[in-house]
């Protein structure tokens, strides 16, 4: 075996400036431990501030007899896995989003990477907004389907490369996240829906940063632009604003079977614990009302973008709120500034995001009081 390979690969990692380890982290609430500092924490996901929320807990265990639940299931969903408390979660899911049917998975990347591969044969097309996240890549490159890009939100250039291309395939699937996770910006969904009906496509959403956050009743950016109905594959996750673990996808009952039948990241994985199911579904039920906390988190990322802008900082997005700063090493360095000075964000470096892209990534949190905001938005006034 050679060795010297895999060494020599981590050196050219490190002088690129793009080494990662992984952080042992200590957290308390929206506070997060690291390094013998206090930080606040603005690289998590919990954008609603559910996951330390202990008036959650108690209400949790007040409703449910957690006792009576396990804390794993052993099997796979097709085995002896798919406990009551599955088909209640997706009963919900499908009443909730006026869809027929809904299916559940492990995680958001286990959903990612099995349903296109399922659905997409050697006839078919998967053509993807350039930036969806890298689930949806490896999804697609692990379909037997032809896979294309379009250019990032240009909706003309998807609409002609279907004109040219789009009798050579029996099923066209367009695929793109509804907040992209990288630069917090928003798909127009109204114009998918309509470039999908022109060309007889299926339209595939991920939001899985917009479930919790976005829409009257926490559906994602499908209820805020209200287009439910016209999309065919609803993705979404419960590992961010639900607090939770898992994914879903609302759909037809006919691809739910489908799925069941043929999907390899359902079929030969093990199913979640009863505990946390439970947990979703509860979690799941009360997210409508927890539109307070989507407003406000609104109104902190307005916030939050003027007091970059008004640095000179290039910035942009919605709760996901992006700062470039041109180089990795320059991204190193403010991020050490913020962290010196009590405020956890990390960069976010090239190749996540393109050469000469990186940025520090603001994701906020709707539980952190106003005063601890009121410190980041003078610190970055003032120091940045």
């Amino acid at each position: 075996m050679n060795r010297e390979r895999y060494s020599d690969k981590l050196g050219k990692i490190k002088e690129a400036g793009n080494y990662r380890h992984l952080r042992e982290m200590q957290f308390n609430g929206f506070l997060v431990h690291h390094d013998g500092r206090e930080m606040l924490n603005l690289s998590s996901n919990d954008y609603l501030g559910l996951a330390s929320n202990p008036a959650l807990y108690e209400a949790f265990k007040r409703e449910t007899d957690v006792e009576a639940l396990a804390y794993s299931s052993s099997s796979s969903r097709l085995l002896s896995g798919n406990h009551a408390y599955y088909t209640l979660l997706e009963r919900d899911l499908a009443d909730m989003y006026t869809k027929e049917a809904a299916l559940v998975f492990a995680s958001g990347y286990h959903a990612n990477i099995g349903i296109l591969p399922a659905l997409a044969g050697k006839r078919d097309l998967i053509i993807a907004d350039k930036l969806v996240h890298a689930s949806i890549i490896d999804g697609a490159r692990l379909s037997d389907a032809e896979f294309a890009r379009y250019h990032h939100l240009d909706y003309d250039h998807l609409r002609e490369t279907l004109f040219k291309s789009r009798e050579q395939y029996e099923n066209v699937f367009i695929v793109s996240e509804s907040i992209f996770s990288m630069d917090g910006d928003v798909a127009d969904l109204q114009e998918l829906c309509d470039i999908k009906r022109e060309y007889d496509a299926l339209l595939y959403i991920d939001e899985a940063h917009a479930a919790g956050t976005r829409g009257t009743n926490g559906l994602g950016c499908c209820e805020e632009q209200g287009c439910i109905r016209d999309i065919d594959f609803i993705v979404g996750t419960f590992g961010k604003a639900f607090a939770s673990h898992g994914a879903y996808v609302a759909c037809d009952d006919l691809f739910k079977e489908y799925l069941v039948n043929t999907q390899r990241s359902l079929i030969f994985t093990t199913a979640l614990p009863p505990i946390i199911v439970a947990w979703t579904r509860f979690i799941l039920r009360g997210m409508p009302a927890r539109l307070p906390e989507r407003e406000r988190l609104a109104v902190i990322a307005d916030r939050l973008r003027a007091a970059l802008t008004g640095r000179g900082y290039v910035t942009g997005g919605s709760h996901i709120v992006p700062c470039l700063c041109g180089s990795n090493e320059a991204s190193v360095t403010l991020s050490r500034q913020f962290r010196d000075n009590g405020f956890f964000v990390l960069p976010i470096r090239y190749p996540t995001v393109p050469k000469n892209g990186a940025r520090l990534r603001f994701s906020l949190n709707a539980a952190i009081p106003d005063e601890d905001y009121d410190c980041l938005f003078d610190f970055i006034e003032t120091s940045c």
